[in-house]
C-alpha cells in the first residue's frame, strides 16, 4: 500500500460529512476523537481534518494541525484494510486546547485506526 494521501482519498463531500454526524459513530483518545461510517459503494477509505475555531483563533495554528494529523494518517493508514475489507469515511477532529507534541497525535491516531477495526471485525 501507498504511504500517499491522493485527492480521491479525502472526503470533501458536504452530504458525507453532515451523514457523519448525524448517522456516524464515535471514538475519542485524547487529544483526537474520529467520527467513521462504513461506505457501500466507496473504492478506498476517505478522511477529512477538523480544528475548531473555537479552539485556536490563528488559522495559521489550526492549519498547522491539521497538517500533523494529515501526517499522521497517511502514516498509519495501512492499519485499515485496503483491498477486501470495508471502506470508511473518517473525520478526525482535535479536540484538546493546546499546540500538539506529534508522537501524541501519532500514537492517538494508530489506537483510533485499530479501534475501529476492532469494532468492525
Amino acid at each position: 500500500m501507498s504511504l500517499r494521501f491522493p485527492k480521491r482519498e479525502k472526503l470533501k463531500s458536504r452530504k458525507a460529512i453532515e451523514a457523519l454526524f448525524l448517522e456516524g459513530h464515535s471514538i475519542t483518545k485524547f487529544p483526537v476523537k474520529v467520527f467513521y461510517m462504513p461506505l457501500s459503494e466507496a473504492a478506498t477509505n476517505q478522511a477529512a481534518f477538523a480544528v475548531p475555531k473555537r479552539n485556536f483563533k490563528s488559522a495559521v495554528d489550526r492549519n498547522k494541525i491539521k497538517r500533523q494529523l494529515r501526517e499522521a494518517y497517511r502514516l498509519q493508514k495501512q492499519l485499515l484494510p485496503a483491498n477486501n475489507g470495508p471502506k470508511f469515511a473518517l473525520l478526525f477532529l482535535y479536540i484538546n486546547k493546546e499546540q500538539p507534541q506529534y508522537a501524541h497525535l501519532e500514537n492517538s491516531m494508530r489506537a483510533l485506526l485499530n479501534k475501529i477495526i476492532d469494532e468492525n471485525n
